[in-house]
């Protein structure tokens, strides 16, 4: 057992040494496992939790034509959480323990989803900040150590690119509306800009998994990193929308090659993190919800799966 296991780590350092893929069947040290479980199985139900403040804004979407983008983008999001769900199965853990760990609030997702979309603007500025965010995070994830996961990656970026440009026009329409239009479009950036830079978690100094998973190769840069590329893209963007970020040590430095932006409110961060957020209570609530409502769904679909197992071993059997 002990060589096995050896020729196992050999193997597993082998493929990160060489930029390659660890699959479902390799050996894989335990911690790399958990790693796994908890980001992806995190993202995925940061998808799902994602879709309720969206959601809520189908019904009273300015026409049908936005109605019916939205509805898309809605259940884009729930595809990319059953991806996800299932790329975190491969790793051992069965989606129902997946799916309790976040019921019972053991397991976290993104802090962006427990603010609230207050007007139709929010939704622009969700689309074009937080997928924004989620895109540069998410591009290099693509290129992840863990096959299932970046497999499930490169579909899940492709969509999210519709999302940001989805985000992008409904700003660009605003800011260039009316004046009470615009000021809608600049309240709703001035909300999300700070939580959208949060997304890419703590700063590194106090991101103690991050080294760890980028030695591994399941991230490729470091949360700053990330929040700087998101920030030097973004700045342009803005100007292109004439719209103004709420940052008033937002500047180029010209010696660096980027932008100098403000310090963000970490305390904000950590308190929504330990579910004080505007809307932690409601997120989860209507999660529970929706479970116990779908409690029928899960059982009908377990006794269909469960008759068509039996038919299909009985004509087996018959042959």
């Amino acid at each position: 057992m002990t060589d096995q296991v050896h020729s196992g780590q050999e193997y597993f350092e082998h493929l990160i040494d060489q930029d390659s893929r660890v699959e479902p069947r390799d050996w894989m040290p335990d911690a790399y496992r958990k790693t796994l479980v908890r980001q992806v199985s995190q993202h995925a139900h940061s998808e799902i939790i994602g879709m309720q403040p969206e959601a809520n804004w189908i019904s009273r979407a300015p026409s049908l034509k936005r109605k019916a983008i939205l509805m898309a983008k809605v259940q884009d999001e729930a595809g990319h959480g059953l991806y996800l769900y299932s790329a975190a199965e491969t790793l051992g853990t069965p989606r129902d323990e997946l799916n309790q760990q976040l019921l019972d609030g053991r397991a976290k997702y993104s802090s962006i989803f427990n603010y609230p979309a207050r007007t139709w603007a929010d939704i622009g500025a969700i689309g074009w900040l937080v997928d924004g965010a989620a895109i540069c995070n998410q591009v290099p994830l693509c290129r992840a150590s863990y096959g299932p996961y970046g497999r499930a990656m490169v579909r899940i970026c492709k969509e999210e690119s519709f999302h940001q440009r989805q985000g992008w026009e409904i700003l660009y329409e605003l800011s260039h509306g009316t004046e009470a239009q615009h000021q809608m479009a600049q309240d709703a950036v001035d909300r999300f800009y700070g939580p959208a830079l949060q997304m890419f978690g703590p700063p590194d100094a106090d991101s103690p998994n991050s080294q760890q998973s980028m030695a591994w190769k399941i991230k490729r840069f470091s949360n700053d990193d990330l929040r700087q590329r998101f920030v030097d893209m973004i700045v342009p963007q803005a100007e292109a929308l004439g719209l103004t970020l709420p940052d008033p040590d937002l500047a180029w430095n010209e010696e660096r090659g980027h932008y100098d932006y403000g310090e963000l409110d970490w305390d904000e961060f950590f308190a929504v993190l330990k579910g004080q957020g505007p809307c932690n209570k409601q997120r989860m609530q209507r999660r529970r919800e929706a479970h116990r409502e779908g409690q029928w769904v899960r059982e009908a679909a377990a006794a269909y799966a469960a008759k068509t197992s039996r038919t299909a071993t009985s004509a087996l059997i018959g042959a």
